[in-house]
């Protein structure tokens, strides 16, 4: 059990019962020796009573009556016959016989009179002298009968445990859950918190145990929420500060095209004009993914994003000249909490990589479900498991059917800025999947898509309102 309150409880529970069990084991034990020295007491006490009676009446025989009579006579004294829990023997020192109990089994002494206590398998016998030495009394008790009183006095012992164990396991989990109240509250404040959430965690009257933990973890997720907030301003100022030497380089090589007649410089104009515009692009992704990770990705309030779907589309439909488009949404509201612009920036990355590297003449399909599914599939062949589990890494490309060209012509000058248009940097899926956790959504792939052989599907899940 990994539970905490678990653990503390049935360990509380089990703790009692062990030592309730010594416990009673322990006056078993003492109570076994008392009730021993009692009944060997008994024992004694009750052989000393009969000699002297043995005694005399052995001393007031007849010793001319022949033994044939006083077996008759001891016959018709005799009480009724019944079971007795002491039987004895009187012999003498030769182990005559002299008197006896009427249910005796003189097998279970031995053949010559033995003074004291002894213990055979199931009795407990005591011998005793009298007329020095020269008439023996040996009585027996059957061990059974002390192993009954044993029981008898040892369930009044072990009869509270019926109750005790169901008792001290809810009274255990109960006072352990209060006691861990404040534990099982920076539990719940750990779990609701979304991935992007790094503010401190504050939970009042923390056990001594717990709080240098939570000290260092809320001086970690300081230290982590610096560290990527200095990585995001980083990023974001790169990308930011390069947008304008971009531009400025970009326009002054348009010039160059249209200053020069020379073919071949055209050409070098071309190609350097579609790697400045390859890392315009960079540089807006850079920006995207840094408004990605940096949080505000929630909506204040929630908004039917299905007429916003339809206009996205409408402007993105521009970009996929060589592809069609298909839109497929509910004919009801679907009400979101995502923050608009990080819709449109999700939206845009997922039909340009759907785009990038999907067929040329392929389909598009983008559709949206009640449940808040977007889903963005288009045509290509089936990606390997290990490929797919890596697109959403930053820097990732796939495989597009951009041509191969070649250099030299005007031809395929054009042909390489296309290409360049086709290539991505690798970072679309990233900045998704940026935005779906960061927003409380999630993102899976699938390859082949949906109900299809072949194609690559990408399913958002949207946080709904």
């Amino acid at each position: 059990m990994n539970s905490l309150q678990g653990r503390l409880g049935i360990g509380l529970t089990l703790g009692v019962t062990v030592l309730w069990l010594i416990a009673a084991l322990a006056s078993g034990l003492v109570l076994r020796t008392e009730l021993d020295e009692a009944f060997d007491s008994g024992l004694e006490e009750t052989a000393q009573r009969i000699l002297p009676l043995a005694v005399t009446e052995i001393l007031n025989r007849d010793p001319l009556t022949p033994p044939q009579q006083i077996a008759a006579l001891r016959s018709k004294l005799a009480v009724n016959t019944h079971q007795e829990l002491i039987s004895y023997v009187v012999r003498g020192a030769d182990g005559t016989l002299l008197l006896r109990s009427h249910d005796v089994d003189l097998t279970l002494f031995a053949p010559l009179p033995n003074p004291g206590f002894s213990t055979q398998t199931e009795h407990r016998l005591y011998g005793e002298s009298a007329v020095s030495g020269s008439i023996f009394i040996e009585v027996a008790e059957p061990l059974i009968h002390r192993q009954q009183a044993m029981r008898s006095a040892m369930w009044p012992l072990l009869m509270p445990l019926l109750f005790l164990i169901p008792v001290s396991l809810f009274g255990s989990w109960l006072w352990v859950r209060v006691s861990l109240r404040s534990v099982l509250a920076y539990k719940a404040a750990l779990a609701t918190r979304g991935a992007g959430d790094l503010s401190p965690i504050t939970v009042a009257a923390l056990p001594s145990e717990i709080a240098p933990v939570s000290e260092a973890v809320n001086q970690l997720l300081q230290r982590l929420r610096r560290a990527l907030e200095s990585e995001r301003s980083f990023t974001a100022n790169s990308a930011h500060e390069l947008r304008t030497p971009l531009a400025s380089a970009l326009a002054q090589v348009q010039r160059l095209q249209r200053a020069t007649t020379d073919s071949a410089l055209q050409d070098r104009a071309r190609q350097i004009e579609a790697s400045l515009q390859q890392l315009s692009r960079l540089s807006e992704k850079l920006l995207q993914l840094a408004k990605a990770e940096g949080g505000a990705l929630v909506a204040a309030t929630a908004y039917d994003v299905v007429p916003v779907l339809r206009y996205l589309m409408t402007e993105l439909s521009r970009l996929t000249a060589e592809s069609k488009l298909q839109l497929k949404v509910p004919d009801t509201a679907v009400l979101i909490m995502m923050d608009m612009d990080a819709f449109g920036i999700l939206l845009r990355n997922l039909v340009e990589n759907a785009h990038k590297y999907g067929a040329s003449e392929g389909m598009i399909n983008v559709s949206l479900s009640r449940a808040g599914v977007l889903s963005v599939s288009n045509t290509c062949n089936v990606l390997a498991p290990e490929v797919l589990s890596g697109l959403t890494g930053r820097f990732v490309r796939g495989q597009s059917d951009a041509k191969s060209v070649r250099e030299g012509t005007k031809e395929n000058a054009e042909l390489n800025n296309q290409q360049s248009v086709k290539q991505g940097a690798g970072l679309g899926l990233a900045i998704v999947q940026a935005i779906a956790l960061g927003a409380g959504g999630n993102l899976t792939l699938h390859s082949p898509a949906t109900d299809q052989t072949d194609g690559f599907e990408v399913r958002v899940q949207l946080p709904l309102a």
